[in-house]
């Protein structure tokens, strides 16, 4: 069945298929999401919800748009579209299943441009970022909030203290540089590495084009898991400062910060993750290359 049916032939969560259970997981680490103003990648959510196929997520997003549906109609009142915070990496869009929930639109969805289809979910997903009754929503649905508690994780961050470079921290970051193609970043423009921000901080690679301004925190193998959240942090906080040095210099970019990291990491490191937005690459050494590891 095409995906753009899918809105059709799924039921609400409330039964006991396998995509209903998973729908039912799934929808309070959506509104997780949706507290913390992020987006969350079908991988990412495929990963917390223990998938190993993001495309079978289909089912379970169209199940949670039907029940959300429902419950608009029940309320009388909007409740907005909380699945289309599921996007994909590639496009940073929804699958063409969610035009199906789209009010007014089931005929003419599928002839938007990809810019046209950006804008709408721009305001889809803001109000589902100003909404403020997600907690009644899963109460009404027989669900609880996500339990995540990441104050373990960000006293640990806070008291870490860094040192000197590594070996294995400078071998990652210097192939990092060499090889933009592993992150997949289209015309990197010009590679650098420890390059300045006006807060003080360092990037420890820069990858600065004519439309795009790409910056990458490495983190190896040596790094403890206190150390791995800083580097959480640390993107969210270059994210903000480059966007702010884009502006002060009147320039137009499109400005990406992503984490990549050696090694394991917990689930908790995960969740807290996909709670900041944070674009997460794990890559294991071979030889004398790196490759992306697919959790």
């Amino acid at each position: 069945m095409p995906r753009r049916e899918t809105a059709n032939a799924a039921t609400q969560l409330n039964g006991n298929k396998l995509y209903h259970a998973r729908a039912r997981a799934a929808l309070p680490i959506l509104v997780r999401q949706a507290k913390a103003g992020e987006p969350i990648y079908y991988e990412r959510l495929a990963n917390e919800l223990g998938m190993t196929n993001p495309r079978n997520l289909n089912y379970p997003l169209g199940s949670i748009g039907r029940s959300i549906k429902a419950l608009s109609k029940e309320w009388k009142q909007d409740v907005p579209m909380i699945q289309s915070l599921v996007i994909n990496q590639q496009q940073g869009l929804p699958g063409d299943g969610i035009g199906g929930f789209i009010k007014n639109s089931k005929a003419n969805y599928h002839k938007l441009t990809k810019q046209q289809r950006r804008e709408l979910f721009k305001a889809i997903q803001f109000e589902v970022y100003a909404y403020r009754d997600w907690d009644k929503v899963l109460s009404a649905l027989g669900l609880k909030p996500v339990e995540d508690n990441f104050e373990p994780l960000v006293c640990a961050a806070q008291s870490f203290g860094g040192g000197g470079e590594s070996e294995d921290h400078f071998r990652l970051k210097m192939y990092v540089k060499k090889n933009p193609d592993l992150l997949s970043i289209r015309s990197p423009g010009k590679a650098d590495t420890e390059v300045s921000l006006a807060s003080g901080d360092c990037l420890d690679v820069s990858f600065s084009g004519k439309r795009t301004w790409t910056a990458v925190e490495v983190k190896s193998a040596i790094s403890s898991e206190a150390d791995l959240v800083r580097g959480l942090f640390q993107v969210v906080k270059y994210q903000a400062v480059m966007s702010a040095e884009i502006s002060a210099r009147g320039f137009q970019k499109d400005i990406d910060v992503f984490l990549v990291i050696e090694g394991n990491f917990s689930e908790r490191f995960y969740s807290l993750a996909n709670t900041l937005g944070v674009r997460v690459v794990r890559v294991q050494k071979n030889g004398d290359e790196y490759v992306v590891i697919r959790s």
